[in-house]
């Protein structure tokens, strides 16, 4: 049977990757590839980056496919329809991939950006592609480094404080639904909107406190902390500026309320 490694490289540094990830390098065969167009060419360069720094006996192979365009105007009642199209579209192209590419007695990979298990679709998507019942596999996931992981360590801050929780979400529910009951730290993710800003304009905006960092792990990486009066006008200043420049932009945040602990 064919074999599948779902491995989690981290948030971009290639020294995120662990022993067990690494380990599962050497063990495949054939590294299967999304990119997401022009503007994105850094990450498939930083994928290949890591594969010649862990596999340089070049033993391997890699398919490369384009990674389908989701409608990201979608939103209310359209918006989980869209994210399900999108995913029927990518579950079409990992069936085609294993099917095709991938021999009966080798082993395959996808390299997932920070943790598969957090806000990634592999998962998920394999599954899928087994329930239809017209390739088999087995699967194996390798956890990673994320992005919320890495963006703590380079504020030298935890994500919750004495005895309290964290909850991490994302911009859109940031955004429509506002801070959660019960929690003072939230972590964000995939926040096209800046919902931060909403923070920021309120009267007690001098109570939150922002820890926001973009391309975390790469060369590229941006960091701002501090009051989220004071950091929201330069966090959208330089996150415009980075979007313009490269195309793209992966950001994460932590937003804390103030509050003893």
């Amino acid at each position: 049977m064919r074999k599948i490694h779902v491995i989690g490289i981290g948030a971009g540094d290639p020294d995120h990757l662990t022993l067990q990830a690494v380990k599962a390098f050497g063990d495949t065969d054939v590294f299967f590839i999304l990119g997401k167009g022009e503007e994105k060419v850094d990450l498939v360069a930083l994928r290949r980056g890591m594969l010649d720094a862990h596999r340089p006996d070049g033993a391997y192979r890699v398919v490369e496919a384009r990674d389908p365009e989701r409608d990201r105007k979608a939103g209310g009642a359209d918006y989980s329809p869209a994210v399900d199209d999108w995913r029927g579209r990518r579950a079409d192209i990992y069936e085609r991939l294993i099917a095709e590419e991938l021999r009966a007695e080798e082993t395959g990979a996808f390299l997932v950006w920070g943790d598969p298990a957090l806000y990634d679709s592999t998962i998920g998507i394999l599954e899928e592609v087994l329930a239809r019942g017209s390739v088999e596999f087995d699967y194996a996931v390798v956890p990673g480094i994320s992005s919320v992981s890495a963006l703590a360590a380079r504020h030298r801050t935890g994500l919750n404080r004495v005895a309290r929780p964290v909850q991490i979400t994302t911009g859109r529910r940031l955004a429509d639904e506002g801070f959660p009951d019960g929690v003072d730290d939230v972590v964000v993710m995939l926040d096209a909107r800046q919902a931060f800003g909403r923070f920021a304009d309120r009267d007690d905006a001098g109570i939150y406190e922002i820890y926001w960092g973009a391309y975390i792990g790469t060369p590229d990486e941006i960091l701002v902390s501090g009051p989220l009066a004071e950091a929201a006008p330069r966090i959208e200043r330089l996150r415009a500026e980075a979007r313009a420049r490269k195309g793209w932009i992966m950001d994460t945040y932590l937003l804390r309320r103030r509050g003893d602990g």
